[in-house]
């Protein structure tokens, strides 16, 4: 059972695990939004003599099971990376199990270089989810280098694809991320034609435009007013931010395998979303709340990240989660302006803001005489501490 992307690494792999292991390969490939002509993908597996291709429309469950769960955690790795393409991992794996069982195959395999994240993630969650099938990783078992790959698709008429540029990319509905080629020399500014979903700043439209994103459960369900599904909300918002020239990410990040690299990435939607869900929040749940999810969302995205999808801790941080989440309902305005996703207003029934507490009018319900007391007790170890500390430091300098 091979997951199957019809690029040369896993055109090559049907070919080399049908030599080498005299293996009868089954490929799977998932729709998840990546805008692929999946068909022509099927048809180029036919002609690799698969036994069998299955094409998988998974953007439902990409978005509902996956995407979701990361926005109530504000997934972002390192502060930056929404984890478009680490969110796809897990469902892809468990997509082969599932089709693995069915299929009663004896092994999966995965076209992932020993080098990325992929590899990681792919390869426990198969693992995690069923462990008597055996992972086989093509491109880290046959030692070539590229030259060799493509003499070797020639020699067993692999079709080659001819590249428009020298990256390699992935993509689904949460972003697209771009690496190698001149990407990999983290002094250098990205080129223009490593850009597909946004726009440069200074071809962005010189009149802002102003999105209303509607959350509830802690979801997004409707863009200006509208209701919408998932796919299709992601869908148009990353159509609206993208032609704002929002979304570009460029991000030195550390792999899991140790490697620090360089990261571009467009996510319009993810950046907006993410925004906005944050703030939902800050109206929403408590300083308490706010200040201890942000200990819970780091560790949530680090799992996520490094393959660890299926790991017991993260089912007991979504429990967490899921538990606070259910009042982050409301609306917030976004500001979308040459590369900036500005939040400009936020509302909800959950809403802790209380005006007639936090306005500075003489009227307000708050009593100001009571601060003296509280600044003076919350003060207390501070002032203590350093009556003390300043004491030790004249003594010492008394001895001296």
């Amino acid at each position: 059972m091979l997951a199957y992307s019809g690029g040369l690494d896993t055109s090559v792999s049907v070919k080399w695990l049908q030599e080498k292991y005299k293996a009868s390969v089954i490929t799977v490939t998932l729709d998840l939004g990546q805008q692929e002509d999946l068909e022509a993908v099927r048809e180029k597996a036919e002609r690799l003599g698969v036994e069998r291709h299955y094409n998988i429309d998974a953007k439902d469950e990409f978005v509902r099971d996956y995407v979701f769960p990361a926005i109530k955690a504000n997934a972002l790795y390192e502060g930056k990376y929404p984890l478009a393409t680490a969110l796809s991992r897990p469902l892809i794996a468990r997509k082969l199990v599932d089709i693995a069982l069915k299929e009663n195959a004896t092994a999966v395999a995965h076209g992932c270089t020993g080098k990325g994240n992929d590899q990681v993630r792919l390869e426990i969650g198969v693992r995690a989810l069923a462990p008597h099938l055996k992972v086989y990783a093509p491109v880290k078992e046959w030692g070539m280098d590229r030259a060799s790959e493509i003499e070797y698709a020639r020699r067993h008429g692999i079709p080659i694809s001819v590249k428009k540029h020298a990256y390699s990319i992935d993509q689904n509905l949460w972003g697209r991320s771009v690496e190698c080629g001149i990407i990999e020399y983290p002094d250098q500014p990205p080129p223009e034609d490593a850009f597909t979903l946004t726009v440069p700043q200074e071809r962005a439209p010189d009149k802002a435009e102003t999105v209303t994103i509607g959350f509830k459960g802690s979801v997004p369900v409707s863009l200006n007013g509208e209701k919408m599904d998932g796919v299709s909300l992601i869908r148009k918002l990353n159509m609206i931010a993208g032609a704002h020239g929002i979304g570009r990410i460029d991000h030195i990040e550390d792999r899991v395998v140790g490697i620090k690299s360089r990261e571009v990435y467009e996510a319009p939607a993810a950046v907006c979303i993410l925004e906005a869900h944050k703030d939902l929040e800050k109206i929403v749940l408590t300083g308490m709340e706010i200040r201890f999810k942000e200990l819970v969302d780091s560790q949530w995205s680090y799992l996520a990240y490094a393959g660890l999808w299926f790991e017991p801790l993260k089912r007991s941080l979504d429990a967490f989660i899921e538990a606070m989440e259910g009042r982050v309902e409301g609306e917030v305005k976004l500001k979308l302006y040459k590369g900036s996703a500005m939040v400009q207003g936020r509302s909800s029934p959950f809403s802790l803001y209380d005006f007639d507490l936090a306005t500075y009018d003489a009227k307000t319900t708050f009593k100001a005489w009571a601060s003296e007391g509280f600044i003076e007790l919350w003060g207390l170890p501070t002032v203590i501490a350093r009556r003390v500390l300043s004491r030790k430091a004249c003594e010492r300098r008394v001895n001296e």
